[in-house]
């Protein structure tokens, strides 16, 4: 059965709107944990909008299941990674002007740094996964890479408005997990999951586990973290 990984990085986003000292997302984390979370994601940007430094270090002392660190490849956050010592990292791209990950990370241009990345981080006994779009070439060089797993990127499916495209969308997403499973690769998925759009993976046992935090987090807002928590991973265990 497939695990559900809990991002609380908009937890941090309505602090951050008001530059005080609540909401707190290790106080989220806690709460997602109590809730039937088998783990914690949080992407520490480059810019810093919604996690901070803090933040990462004390979920670090806190999270009991797993910590997930998201981050670019950057000399900056491979330091942070090897000081912090995350359960996981996943390798993700970030640009400043995007409201959120817009898209997987391109290893047809980034692989000789994402490499050099990959065995940094495994050489302190950290496990790197590597967030790409559902494409083959994209999957066998996350192999080629050495990546210990990949967390196919499921936003073109979420966000697709037509039942042609989110059929065509959701085509991509099965070959790669089959090809990532078949390359022995842990295959994690996320981006735009929601409690509707979790039902189409009924059946795709490939799938190890969900990283989902928006629209978790949105729902906290109005019925509470446990409950938006366990309400998403009760759909999980049903598919």
């Amino acid at each position: 059965m497939a695990g559900l990984a809990v991002n609380v990085d908009h937890i941090a986003t309505l602090r951050e709107a008001r530059k005080i000292h609540y909401p707190e997302p290790v106080a989220a984390a806690v709460l997602a944990e109590l809730a039937g979370a088998d783990g914690i994601v949080v992407h520490l940007r480059e810019d810093r909008r919604h996690i901070q430094d803090r933040d990462v270090r004390i979920l670090r002392q806190v999270v009991q299941t797993k910590l997930i660190l998201e981050m670019a490849s950057t000399s900056e956050m491979v330091g942070i990674a090897l000081d912090i010592k995350p359960d996981l990292v996943t390798l993700v791209p970030e640009k400043r002007e995007e409201l959120t990950t817009e898209g997987g990370l391109d290893l047809i241009v980034h692989k000789s740094v994402v490499s050099e990345t990959i065995a940094l981080l495994q050489d302190s006994s950290i496990p790197v996964s590597i967030f790409i779009d559902p494409d083959p070439d994209q999957i066998k060089l996350a192999y080629q890479a050495n990546a210990d797993m990949v967390e196919i990127h499921t936003g073109s499916f979420c966000d697709a408005t037509t039942t042609a495209k989110k059929e065509k969308t959701f085509s991509k997403i099965i070959d790669a997990v089959k090809l990532s499973n078949k390359l022995k690769l842990g295959v994690n998925a996320g981006h735009g999951i929601c409690y509707k759009t979790i039902k189409a993976f009924k059946g795709l046992k490939e799938i190890d586990e969900f990283s989902i935090g928006h629209s978790i987090v949105s729902r906290a807002v109005l019925v509470g973290m446990e409950k938006a928590v366990r309400e998403m991973a009760r759909l999980i265990k049903e598919l």
